[in-house]
């Protein structure tokens, strides 16, 4: 123990207002220790402040003029720079109250006046010995919080790549516009972050349905390409099965969130899956969900998606024009879209465009 100690040259900050204790102390204690020094409790705290290097170990004596040790102590706790540094207080006094009082300041032990070499030796070493394990300790914890969040977001990072590799995958099927996915994300964010400022939406909702929104039409993995590339009009038996995408796809995400049941992200990801093609008069698909039935999510992504749609070309229509898009989406408030996420849209109508702009190819 020795050895490491001198090799690390600890330090020890002496407070007391007797030059003659501060000597005897400063005899007593290893030659491997550096030593500061102060005669009372207002110039410890004045060099703890400036100083660059802080000690190791305070040795506080109890009885000085003006701020006591117990004060010392107490405020040196209370500084989230200094509050680590383990303080031994030093008194004649022997009862056991003053002792307790030391405990309940802060102090981690007492040694008694007058001084024993050994007794003093063997303090000061045990304490920093102890000071020195916390600290590796606290570091390892550090190191080791910083591991994990570093493994959970590499496996978190994963799990989105994947999903959003499928995401793309089905998109490819009937996406002209490689964009579509990235321009959705930021129009849900965008809508959900202006919606939080009127209803209380969390972060953690925002966050999630940005993550979600890629997984909107996943299901259409299962759609034929006679139907999803169709550059007509669907029949009413084909347009049966293209409806059947928002159930194959969050029946697919249902699998998943039976595994990883505490998954937000996913939970939302099987709302706008099924129900982003409903509608705020009842008159959507699959459910014939009506109003504030549909949730809150596929309500954001039905508008951001129908938005996106109106200004890409697709293999059965030409692009619209950014106007004609809000138009036509200004006539659906109160029966495709929610009246409220309409007014929230075309109040950011023009972040719309040069989202759509700065992420189109």
């Amino acid at each position: 123990m020795t050895e490491s100690l001198n090799s690390e040259r600890k330090q020890i900050l002496i407070v007391d207002d007797s030059p003659e204790a501060i000597e005897v102390l400063s005899n007593a204690l290893p030659k491997h220790y550096k030593r500061q020094f102060a005669l009372n409790g207002e110039k410890a705290l004045g060099l703890l402040a400036s100083s660059l290097e802080l000690p190791d170990l305070i040795l506080l004596d109890v009885k000085m003029p003006g701020m006591d040790g117990y004060e010392v102590c107490n405020r040196l706790k209370k500084d989230e720079r200094l509050k680590n540094i383990p303080v031994i207080f030093l008194s004649a006094l022997t009862d056991t109250k003053d002792k307790i009082k030391g405990f309940e300041n802060g102090g981690v032990d007492y040694i008694q006046k007058p001084f024993e070499t050994a007794e003093v030796q063997a303090r000061v070493n045990t304490h920093i010995s102890l000071h020195d394990l916390q600290m590796k300790l606290e570091q390892h914890n550090i190191h080791l919080s910083q591991l994990v969040e570093e493994k959970v977001k590499e496996i978190s990072d994963s799990q989105m790549a994947t999903i959003y590799a499928l995401a793309r995958l089905a998109e490819s099927r009937d996406d002209d516009t490689g964009e579509h996915l990235e321009r959705v994300q930021v129009f849900c964010r965008l809508m959900a972050e202006k919606l939080s400022m009127r209803n209380g939406i969390t972060e953690d909702f925002i966050n999630a349905l940005e993550k979600a929104s890629p997984m909107h039409d996943i299901g259409k993995v299962g759609i034929r390409d006679a139907i999803l590339l169709k550059p007509g009009k669907l029949t009413p038996e084909e347009f049966e099965e293209m409806k059947q995408h928002t159930t194959i796809g969050a029946n697919t995400l249902r699998e998943v969130y039976q595994k990883y049941p505490n998954n937000y992200f996913i939970a939302i990801g099987i709302e706008v899956a099924q129900s982003h093609h409903e509608k705020w008069d009842g008159s959507g698909y699959p459910n014939g969900l009506g109003g504030v039935e549909i949730p809150l999510s596929a309500r954001i992504m039905a508008l951001a998606d129908v938005y996106d749609a109106l200004r890409s070309k697709r293999v059965y229509k030409d692009a619209f024009s950014h106007e004609k898009s809000r138009e036509i989406i200004l006539e659906e408030r109160g029966k495709h879209f929610d009246p409220l996420i309409v007014d929230v849209f075309n109040e950011n109508v023009q972040e719309f465009a040069k989202i759509y702009s700065g992420l189109t190819g």
